[in-house]
C-alpha cells in the first residue's frame, strides 16, 4: 500500500464503524454499510463441548456466542446477554472478536487479507486500546493495511465539511466535538450521558408507572383485539424454555424501545402544558394487544434531552441539555475558530432520528449563538445518512485516491510494532 504504485481505486476496503447500539459493517465507496449487527450479544455454555479441563482442577466451559438479530431474539436456555462495547470504546475483546470473525464469515464472506481495514473510534479513545485493535487486525486477521479515524471527524467527512461542530447523540450519550481541518480539538469535547437509553428508560418508567405491562413477543402465543385503555387477554407460549434475566430485561427494552421509535416527539419550544395539550395524541399498541392514546407525555420524556433540570435521579449534575453540549464545547475552542464551528454545526447519531429533533436544535441553538455570529445547522435530510454519518464518512475517506498513501501497512506493523498506530492516526 504505502510506497507502492497507486493503481486505481479498486482497492476494496472494508469499512467497520462500532457503536454502542449496533457495529455497521460494509465496502467503502458504497452509500450505506452491508449490515448493521447489534452491539448486544448472546452467550450460553456450550453444552456440545466437553469442559475443558485446565489442568489446576477448575474445568472452564467453553462459550458459544449468538450474533446478530435473529440468533439474538430466539428464547434459548442459559442464554446471557452482553455487550463489547463501554463509554463509547470496546471493553470486552472477545466477544467483540467473535463479532469481527461473524462479519468476515457472514457478511462479507471473503478473506481478511485481501482488504485493507478502515475502523472508526471513540474521540477519547485511550492509547491501550487503539493498540490492541491494530495488533488484533494485523495478528489475527491479517490484515494488509489499517486505519483508525475519529469519529466525530468521519461524520462531518459526510457532510461535506471538515471543519465544524459535531453534535453526535447515540445511543449512551449525546457529544459535542469541534473539529478543524480533519482533526478533533481534544480540549473541547463535551459529553452528556443522555442519549437513546436514557430515553428508554424513561419510557420505561413511564409505562411503569402507568402500569402497562411489559411483555416481550416471544412469550405471546396469541392476542385477541381490545378496545383503547382495555386490560389486554393473550396466551403465553406453554413450551418456553428458562430464559435468564438479562436476556428477558434485554427483550422488554426492545419493546419498550419501539414505543420510543413510534410515539416520542420533541417539542419545538420549551415544553408548556396547555400548548401541548392542544396537539392530537398518537395511539400505540403494544405486542399483547393493550393499545392507548399518548397525549402530552410523548413530549414530556424527549423534553429531558433539551432540559435536563426536570430528570429526577442522582448526579443529574454532569446532564446538559443538546443546545447547551454545543455552546459550552464552542466557548472552550479559540476565539478565532468560533464563527466556522457555528457555522458548521453538524448532526449525526441514531437519536437525532426522534421526530422534531433537528427543529428543536436548530431553535435552541439560533436563541444562544452569539449576534456577531452566523448560525448553520447541518443534518443529512434521509434517516439512513444521519444514523450512519460516521460510516458514510469512513467510506469515503478510504475510497479517495489521496488516502492510499496513509493506510498504516503490514509491513509498517511488522517493522515497528503496534505503536505505529499512535504515530500515522492522529
Amino acid at each position: 500500500m504505502s510506497g507502492g504504485v497507486y493503481g486505481g481505486d479498486e482497492v476494496g476496503a472494508l469499512v467497520f464503524d462500532p457503536g454502542h447500539f449496533s457495529m455497521r459493517v460494509g465496502y467503502a465507496g458504497e452509500d450505506c454499510p452491508k449490515a448493521e449487527i447489534p452491539s448486544y450479544v448472546g452467550m450460553s455454555p456450550d453444552t456440545d463441548e466437553a469442559a475443558m479441563d485446565t489442568g489446576d482442577g477448575t474445568t472452564k466451559t467453553k462459550k458459544k456466542f449468538h450474533i446478530d438479530t435473529a440468533q439474538l431474539n430466539y428464547p434459548k436456555k442459559d442464554m446471557e446477554v452482553a455487550n463489547f462495547m463501554k463509554d463509547g470504546m470496546v471493553a470486552d475483546w472477545d466477544i467483540f472478536e467473535q463479532v469481527m470473525d461473524y462479519s468476515y464469515k457472514k457478511i462479507i464472506q471473503s478473506q481478511s487479507e485481501l482488504h485493507p481495514v478502515l475502523f472508526s473510534e471513540a474521540p477519547w479513545n485511550k492509547k491501550d486500546r487503539r493498540e490492541q485493535l491494530c495488533e488484533i487486525m494485523f495478528e489475527k486477521y491479517n490484515v494488509p493495511a489499517f486505519f483508525l479515524v475519529k469519529n466525530a471527524v468521519l461524520a462531518a467527512f459526510a457532510n461535506g465539511r471538515s471543519t465544524g461542530l459535531v453534535i453526535d447523540s447515540g445511543a449512551t450519550h449525546t457529544s459535542a466535538v469541534p473539529v478543524h481541518d480533519g482533526y478533533v480539538l481534544q480540549h473541547a469535547i463535551v459529553k452528556s450521558p443522555l442519549g437513546a437509553d436514557f430515553l428508554t428508560g424513561q419510557c420505561q418508567q413511564f409505562l411503569t408507572d402507568q402500569r402497562v405491562e411489559i411483555i416481550p413477543p416471544y412469550m405471546i402465543k396469541e392476542k385477541k383485539e381490545v378496545t383503547e385503555g382495555q386490560k389486554a387477554q393473550w396466551t403465553k407460549k406453554s413450551n418456553l424454555p428458562e430464559v435468564t434475566k438479562s436476556w428477558h430485561e434485554y427483550q422488554m427494552k426492545e419493546v419498550v424501545r419501539d414505543f420510543q421509535h413510534e410515539v416520542l416527539q420533541v417539542h419545538d419550544q420549551n415544553y408548556s402544558e396547555e400548548a401541548v395539550n392542544s396537539i392530537p395524541q398518537v395511539a400505540h399498541e403494544f405486542p399483547n394487544g393493550y393499545n392507548d392514546d399518548f397525549g402530552p407525555e410523548r413530549f414530556k420524556i424527549s423534553e429531558a434531552l433539551f432540559d435536563p433540570s426536570g430528570i429526577r435521579g442522582p448526579n443529574t449534575g454532569t446532564m446538559l441539555g443538546a443546545a447547551h453540549v454545543v455552546t459550552t464545547s464552542v466557548g472552550m475552542c479559540d476565539v478565532d475558530l468560533r464563527p466556522a464551528l457555528y457555522g458548521n454545526v453538524v448532526v449525526t447519531g441514531g437519536n437525532t432520528l426522534l421526530n422534531g429533533f433537528n427543529d428543536r436544535l436548530n431553535r435552541d441553538l439560533s436563541i444562544k449563538t452569539p449576534s456577531t455570529m452566523r448560525f448553520k445547522l447541518i443534518a443529512a435530510n434521509g434517516p439512513q445518512e444521519r444514523r450512519y454519518g460516521s460510516w458514510i464518512g469512513g467510506s469515503i475517506l478510504a475510497s479517495l485516491g489521496s488516502f492510499q498513501q496513509m493506510w498504516v501497512s503490514k509491513q509498517e506493523y511488522d517493522e515497528g510494532g503496534r505503536s505505529q498506530v499512535d504515530r500515522k492516526c492522529p
